[in-house]
């Protein structure tokens, strides 16, 4: 998976935050990061006239912002920094994004939420509602963690059509960043309330074994893969109960209300969200051939 990775960058804890995810990332599979700064597009109205000096000055600024970030990046990860201008900080990014061909977008948690854990923001949501490359998240207080690499990246396997999609994108990446690969089922949480528990068992042992069948047919060597049926009285219960690693990555589908090639959040990732204490990865319904599938995905 060696590439490019953006990082939305802020000067603020967020984009600390962001930046942490990245180079982590970055250093894992060996891709170059990007990181950029978003300023507001310079097409003004007619009423409010050019002003170059102050441009200039909101440039050299965020390239100051951009240099001071940079310092914590390792020597060994190949960088470079930006300054864009576009309507919403989001757009920018999607369109750096497209133009490097990069592999992911990786934004922060907005403001105020839970150390370790994650509060969507404005750039997130938007990135969720349309970006068409993988965006990884960065949980609160990810620059103070002293994880480095990629130890393990665990995939939320759905029950729905397309899972083939999520669980080569997961493989692909374990590959890249030599971690350990772990596919979670959360079927026997994820159920109507009316369903008896001797049915939700059942269903969750079949779905396991369905998942690990397929995903050791699936496997290239030298890639293991374990299987974990979450248990819990709710999503957002099971995910509290299940071991997390410093070092790992949580990936995810886009709802199926998502359009081709396009992010939407599901109801089971948001729920996942809100307990979750390490990035999740988010990745599109489809994949063009560059970024390495080129298959549908599903809702996680």
């Amino acid at each position: 998976m060696t590439g490019r990775i953006v990082v939305g960058y802020t000067a603020t804890d967020t984009g600390a935050d962001a930046v942490a995810v990245g180079a982590r990332l970055a250093a894992a599979s060996g891709s170059a990061l990007d990181l950029v700064v978003v300023l507001p597009s310079d097409q003004r109205s007619v009423i409010t006239p050019p002003d170059a000096s102050y441009d200039r000055y909101l440039q050299q600024q965020a390239q100051s912002w951009l240099a001071e970030a940079a310092k914590g990046i390792p020597d060994a990860t190949a960088r470079a920094l930006h300054v864009r201008f576009a309507d919403s900080f989001a757009e920018g990014l999607i369109a750096l994004a497209d133009e490097l061909g990069a592999s992911h977008i990786v934004v922060g948690a907005a403001n105020g939420g839970l150390r370790g854990r994650h509060r969507l923001g404005t750039v997130a949501n938007e990135l969720l509602h349309s970006s068409d490359v993988p965006v990884v998240l960065a949980p609160e207080g990810s620059r103070r963690t002293t994880a480095t690499g990629v130890t393990r990246i665990t995939a939320a396997i759905g029950t729905r059509p397309g899972a083939d999609a999520l669980l080569q994108e997961s493989i692909a990446l374990a590959g890249a960043t030599g971690a350990e690969l772990r596919l979670l089922s959360l079927v026997s949480v994820d159920l109507p309330a009316s369903v008896d528990t001797g049915v939700i068992r059942i269903a969750g042992a079949a779905h396991a074994d369905d998942v690990l069948t397929k995903a050791l047919d699936a496997l290239p060597d030298g890639i293991q893969a374990e299987v974990v049926v979450a248990r819990g009285d709710s999503i957002e219960d099971a995910v509290a109960h299940l071991g997390w690693e410093p070092g790992e990555l949580a990936v995810v589908g886009s709802s199926r209300l998502a359009q081709p090639r396009r992010l939407f959040l599901g109801s089971t990732a948001a729920k996942m969200l809100h307990e979750l204490p390490v990035p999740m990865v988010v990745v599109p319904r489809t994949r063009d051939h560059s970024a390495g599938t080129n298959t549908e995905g599903e809702r996680a």
